[in-house]
């Protein structure tokens, strides 16, 4: 009976949205839109009578909706397109987000309603979204201008916000506060398995990918996609993060594969499945008394999330240099919300730190902002020519001075520019391997804490177990360790070299052999204290210590050119996978 009743809600819920989304693409209206109102139509709070009879397996598929679709973001997610957005992207981003938590938390406060649904009320609101954008300047043909490829950019900024919003959220839900330490801990984690994980994915999984794909069968592919996938949604659920972390970060490992498009091809009839499901399930929790019953908050969060938006994002782009028309073009196109808003309003309700008329609230928002997308991206034009006319000349001056002067500040051939990126390129390689390096630390901590390692009789003893394993954990750290020392060298020559640029007689030569020296000497007390900080609760008494170090030392100096050439062609697998042509088919 059980399989009869599975069945039966499955038929509805597809008919239903079949039939529905056929509508709402005839009026030229978001599907997603469709998928909501046919779960309102089938839901139980619609007379007669539900038609749902499993809301609990119906649930189950709604979270692989949530597995698939943030998989499909992470799939749209690219290092390169982030890097070609600039500082566009992530100013207006980091200003849209600031600014709209701050106003829905403050929104919660006016209505009265808990600290925990506040806080989450501004994360809902924050992050804008990215299916909807998407589809709506695809219909009017205003993808590859200017301001729509600022636009995208900023969503991919946004989606990697949001995925630390929705683990700093799991933080506090735990904790019942907000503390500045946990959340600086929290974050802290965050980066450092967001960036191994990119490392190791990116050497790793594109290749096993091209391996799989030269048999050219697709079923080989998409079952070997789902497995990794599905394994490494499982891996960061070990590790204490949400699922939608797990699904967009192997999206985004996938996404730097040279079979990209067959990834895509492949996944889509599955994603839009199972995301039709989840939006059909929102809608199912839909209830028309809570919307009016809440009406007037419901208002309140529309007119904060257009407007809010518009002046925040706007605001951002134009401090990053961009032209008034464009700025509010961005502004105008990222004021809804969408996906991102759904998965944490059920994250609030699975976690149970929310009350039950924040998600109906939420919905409310999204539909109503998804329906005035359009109309506000074809008024900015308008709306800009109207205010640049009416705007005292004094004002117009100055940005477009400020413009020109950024411009020409950042102008990607002058010196300063070649000279930063140099230095940002640098710290990059440093922050890198030092995260591969803490990675490697806390794993062996971990293992010890577990007592998972398992040893010949005459190394039980607890004592000789973290002599090893700390002794093994330096041993593999080497090769980073070595690669961030390296780079700190030339950062301090290249700092030296600069430092003394018009400095005359013989003390430039004294000046540069001081601060080559003192980055040299910081260099190896920062990453002393960062081995003994990670790793001080495994390691041995002092003696055995010594032992250890002498061991290791003796091994680093034998092997010395080895880790070098190793970490070399790791550096090499992960540029060419980077840089590599993604195929068409």
């Amino acid at each position: 009976m059980h399989a009869v009743a599975f069945i039966q809600d499955l038929a509805v819920i597809m008919l239903v949205a079949g039939m529905v989304t056929i509508l709402f693409h005839r009026m030229k209206q978001p599907v997603v839109l469709g998928y909501i109102l046919a779960g309102l139509i089938i839901g139980p709070h619609t007379p007669p009578f539900p038609l749902i009879h499993d809301n609990h397996t119906i649930e189950i598929l709604a979270e692989l909706g949530i597995v698939f679709l943030m998989f499909s973001l992470g799939l749209e997610f690219s290092l390169r397109k982030l890097r070609a957005v600039g500082a566009t992207a992530v100013v207006a981003a980091l200003v849209e987000i600031v600014v709209m938590v701050w106003l829905g938390y403050e929104i919660g406060s006016y209505f009265g309603w808990k600290a925990m649904d506040s806080i989450f009320l501004g994360a809902m609101i924050a992050i804008s979204s990215t299916t909807i954008i998407v589809k709506a300047l695809d219909e009017l043909n205003m993808k590859h201008e200017r301001f729509a490829q600022l636009i995208f950019g900023v969503l991919i900024v946004e989606d990697i916000l949001g995925i630390g919003i929705i683990a700093l959220l799991s933080g506090i839900a735990a904790t019942g506060h907000v503390s500045t330490l946990d959340a600086a801990a929290t974050i802290s984690k965050l980066t450092l398995f967001m960036v191994v994980a990119l490392v190791l994915g990116i050497i790793l999984v594109p290749k096993l990918l091209e391996y799989v794909a030269s048999f050219k069968r697709d079923e080989m592919l998409l079952i070997t996609i789902l497995g990794l996938c599905f394994g490494f949604c499982l891996l960061v659920i070990q590790l204490d993060y949400s699922v939608a972390l797990g699904a967009f970060m192997i999206g985004a490992i996938m996404a730097e594969s040279r079979r990209i498009r067959a990834i895509e091809r492949l996944i889509a009839p599955i994603r839009d499945m199972f995301s039709a499901i989840f939006f059909v399930a929102i809608g199912l929790m839909l209830d028309p008394n809570i919307i009016i019953e809440y009406a007037k908050p419901i208002l309140v969060v529309i007119l904060v999330i257009i407007f809010g938006k518009i002046l925040s994002c706007s605001l951002g782009a134009m401090a990053a240099g961009n032209d008034g028309r464009t700025s509010l073009r961005v502004g105008m196109g990222l004021s809804q919300i969408g996906e991102f808003s759904f998965i944490i309003a059920s994250l609030g309700l699975t976690l149970g730190v929310t009350s039950p008329f924040l998600y109906p609230i939420a919905v409310a928002a999204s539909v109503i902002t998804t329906l005035t997308t359009p109309y506000l991206i074809k008024a900015a034009d308008p709306l800009s020519m109207s205010i640049s006319r009416k705007m005292p000349e004094k004002i117009s001056q100055f940005f477009r001075l400020y413009s020109n002067w950024l411009s020409t500040s950042h102008a990607p051939d002058s010196d300063s520019a070649i000279l930063a990126n140099i230095y940002r390129k640098l710290l990059l390689q440093v922050f890198v391997n030092l995260c591969m390096v803490s990675a490697l630390l806390l794993g062996a901590v971990w293992l010890v804490n577990a007592h998972l390692i398992k040893l010949p009789s005459a190394l039980h003893d607890q004592l000789w177990q973290q002599a090893l394993a700390w002794g093994i954990t330096l041993l593999l750290s080497a090769p980073f360790l070595i690669a961030a020392f390296r780079k700190l060298q030339s950062l301090g020559l290249l700092l030296a070299d600069h430092s003394t640029q018009g400095m005359s007689g013989n003390d430039s030569p004294r000046v540069q052999r001081f601060i080559a020296k003192t980055v040299n000497v910081v260099a190896v007390i920062g990453m002393t204290i960062l081995i003994l900080t990670l790793s001080h609760s495994i390691m041995p008494p002092i003696k055995v210590l010594l032992l250890v170090l002498v061991i290791v030392a003796g091994l680093v100096a034998l092997l010395w050119r080895w880790f070098v050439m190793l970490h070399y062609r790791m550096q090499i697998a992960l540029i060419e996978t980077l840089n590599q042509e993604k195929e068409d088919h």
